[in-house]
């Protein structure tokens, strides 16, 4: 299974010698180069090394910071340096030369990288292509260019200038008298005065679509927006953080069922109506922004509810005070228990009652517990039938024992092989010697395929 060598290349407890063998192999794989482009402890000369081997290792060393400008030449490796400029570690000096480079690719890439010197911004402004002076209309921060921009014959250019951020408030108002494209972005633009944007509340649906996102409209302009018969205009004004109580409460009884369960991820929704709409629209398994802020005198309310659908929203947090955690932990409903297994601070006394009252059902929940002990985790991975997800997580866990690690390395499941491979608590002699049964499978693979 050469799968297996990249996940192990990633393994933080490889040895540094098995580590170099590795590095050496990469020269005939460039999917182990790009695996061990992700490690943090790669050496100066490791890190020379890989990136000699092909521009697409060479860019994900720089992306993650293993990488030096004085390393890349950017005639040679244009996308390696854009990857440096990008992150803002590159020379300034190599943009104008990169503003000139044949390759269209390069020159849009070049457009969104920040910090760009005054020359290089220039010559793309005057770039053939609309989507490398597109490129540059999204992203540039100088007043000035945005001014030219904006009178740009390609209506796609002045879109993108229409929908950043950092143009003036009188040229996005401008905008809004452009075509429908360009209106659209504009009038969903935060930085778009709201009056202004506001007087589009009757235009083009996808205009409307935008503005309904947009958080300074005049309280008025929402209430409109509310009464749209386009359901995802309303969708989006559910989760507009400007809009007030009055319509929170409006749309809360929406016919729209996407209406309701947007208004339920809204940052600032009252709990009241938040427990209306646990129990009127299906939520999904997420934390809502409301639950994460909330205080733990009203998380000790709504894990007080009746409503199991209520409590599961508790549940899902990861941060609640000791007794609301210790009193979901006891829940009868199995979706509560499930929701708040993976909570850290659990003993391993509470994940094993839970384990008891609702078995199988609960075992991926237990398993995703950062706190499982190993001789719970053995439990799950030796009890039969064990869920496939269980398995997946125990062979992602710190705490995975050998025996468990064993059953994940065996199982059919790709993605529960790769997690024990890559697991640091694997023995270092497991790991040398699958990480030479891999290498040798993926050689016999490649010599077949000739």
């Amino acid at each position: 299974m050469p799968e297996l060598l990249y996940a192990v290349a990633l393994n933080p407890a490889l040895p540094s010698g098995l580590l170099g063998r590795l590095i050496d192999a990469a020269d005939a794989d460039e999917e182990l180069a790009l695996a061990l482009a992700d490690r943090p402890d790669l050496g100066p000369e490791q890190v020379r090394r890989l990136a000699a081997r092909d521009r697409e290792t060479a860019a994900r060393l720089a992306w993650g910071g293993l990488l030096r400008a004085e390393d890349v030449d950017p005639v040679a490796r244009p996308l390696v340096a854009l990857a440096l400029l990008d992150e803002g570690r590159g020379d300034p000096a190599w943009a104008t030369a990169l503003a000139r480079h044949p390759d269209p690719y390069v020159r849009m890439r070049l457009g969104a990288c920040p910090g760009l010197p005054d020359e290089a911004a220039d010559l793309l402004a005057e770039d053939e292509d609309t989507d490398v002076v597109g490129e540059l209309g999204l992203h540039t921060d100088r007043t000035d260019l945005l001014a030219r921009l904006a009178g740009h014959p390609e209506s796609e250019v002045r879109r993108w200038v229409a929908a950043n951020q950092a143009a003036p408030p009188e040229l996005l108002t401008a905008l809004l008298a452009d075509e429908v494209q360009v209106r659209r972005q504009a009038a969903g633009n935060p930085a778009t005065p709201g009056a202004a944007a506001a007087r589009h509340v009757d235009d083009h649906p996808l205009v409307r679509q935008q503005l309904s996102e947009h958080p300074g409209l005049p309280a008025g302009t929402y209430h409109r927006l509310a009464e749209d018969p386009t359901p995802w205009v309303r969708g989006n004004l559910a989760e507009n953080p400007g809009i007030d109580l009055a319509l929170m409460h409006r749309l809360a009884e929406d016919d729209g069922y996407d209406v309701r369960r947007r208004l339920a991820h809204h940052p600032t929704v009252p709990l009241d109506l938040l427990e209306h709409l646990a129990v009127a629209v299906r939520i999904g398994a997420t934390l809502l922004p409301r639950i994460a802020g909330a205080e733990p005198a009203e998380l000790s309310r709504l894990a007080g509810s009746a409503e199991p659908r209520v409590r599961m929203l508790v549940a899902r947090h990861r941060n609640l005070p000791a007794p609301v955690r210790d009193a979901l932990a006891a829940d009868v409903d199995a979706a509560v228990a499930t929701s708040v297994a993976p909570h850290p601070g659990l003993t391993t006394g509470q994940l094993t009652a839970l384990l008891d009252r609702f078995g199988t059902k609960l075992a991926t929940a237990v398993a995703a517990n950062p706190d499982a002990p190993t001789a719970l985790l053995d439990r799950i991975a030796t009890t039969e039938p064990v869920p496939a997800k269980a398995l997946r997580a125990i062979a992602a866990h710190p705490h995975a024992g050998p025996e468990a690690l064993a059953r994940g390395l065996a199982s059919t499941d790709r993605r529960t092989a790769e997690a024990a491979a890559g697991n640091p608590a694997l023995p270092p002699e497991v790991i040398a010697a699958l990480a030479g049964e891999a290498w040798s499978a993926g050689t016999e693979e490649s010599g077949s395929n000739r």
